[in-house]
């Protein structure tokens, strides 16, 4: 058990300046967590992995993860070297072709995406496309199914013969009814949709991830983007997960690089450029645009800041 403490001990130190680790209480080493500490791990990389990760901050699931990926990486490399990080699709049992051999992959969408705004409503969407942006997502909340048909009835015709992509959050059923470009679902809605049907209809299909257990999850429907968050803080929404930070955006980016991906979460104009950056084709923001005094400037700067 020394031997294992002591690498992880050296993948802390290695990482401890990074962004990787999150602001949260240190673990006690000297004890590690029982569901991460068992016989059933490969080896001791795996459990030094999944140890300096729980350490680091992350949750449980990523941490058994990132241990395995730690693993593989050790194998692959013929040693161990603390100053290195997982980041390839290799590490974590991922295969980078796997969406062009997959006859069910979703069907493809733009590499990058650009600015994405998350509009409220069908009005929002009306404005993103005078404005030309170029991806825009419906997030109407409502239990009255007639408002929900209206407003993606409204929102499929405001974005038709235009150059602005349409996503429609979580109504999948009538997404499909009504011809929209595709589908935005969030993970505990993947166990209920019927993704089948969405991709039979051929819609796209993006998928929300909150860290590296999710993003592993979702690689197996081969979706035609994938969400990574939250960067930062948001009011916005109740999130699963702590805030991930740059450092964390910079290597799932990394990781993930052969899809399309979109950055999300308490984005505004003094991160998108450092969040851009990171390599993901494509940036989520709310805020930035639904409360600019004029969103149609406010969308031309954020543009100009992502190049």
């Amino acid at each position: 058990m020394s031997l294992i403490r002591d690498l992880a001990d050296q993948i802390m130190a290695a990482h401890s300046d990074g962004d990787l680790c999150l602001p949260i209480p240190p673990f006690n080493i000297s004890k590690p967590p029982p569901r991460i500490d068992n016989e059933s791990a490969a080896d001791h990389y795996e459990l030094a992995g999944a140890l300096a990760a729980i350490n680091m901050g992350f949750i449980e699931s990523d941490a058994k993860v990132l241990g395995k990926a730690w693993s593989r990486m050790v194998q692959g490399d013929g040693g161990f070297d603390a100053l290195k990080w997982p980041n390839r699709p290799e590490h974590f049992g991922l295969l980078p072709w796997t969406r062009n051999m997959n006859p069910n992959a979703f069907p493809e969408c733009p590499m990058r995406l650009g600015l994405y705004g998350i509009m409220p409503d069908a009005d929002g969407v009306k404005r993103m496309v005078d404005a030309q942006l170029p991806t825009v997502q419906l997030r109407f909340k409502s239990e009255d199914k007639y408002k929900i048909r209206k407003q993606i009835k409204e929102a499929v015709k405001a974005t038709k013969d235009s150059q602005t992509l349409l996503f429609i959050n979580d109504y999948w059923e009538q997404a499909i009814d009504e011809g929209a470009y595709g589908v935005h679902l969030g993970q505990e809605d993947m166990a209920i949709a019927d993704l089948d049907k969405i991709r039979s209809a051929g819609l796209r299909l993006g998928l929300s991830t909150h860290g590296y257990a999710e993003m592993v999850y979702a690689d197996h429907f081969c979706p035609s983007y994938i969400a990574m968050g939250a960067v930062f803080p948001t009011n916005l929404k109740k999130m699963p997960t702590a805030p991930q930070g740059l450092g964390r955006l910079y290597q799932y980016a990394k990781l993930m690089s052969h899809y399309p991906l979109v950055a999300i979460g308490g984005i505004d104009e003094g991160s998108i450029r450092a969040v851009a950056k990171s390599g993901v084709g494509s940036v989520a923001v709310v805020r930035a645009i639904t409360q600019a005094k004029d969103p149609k400037a406010a969308i031309k700067h954020l543009q100009e800041l992502m190049q």
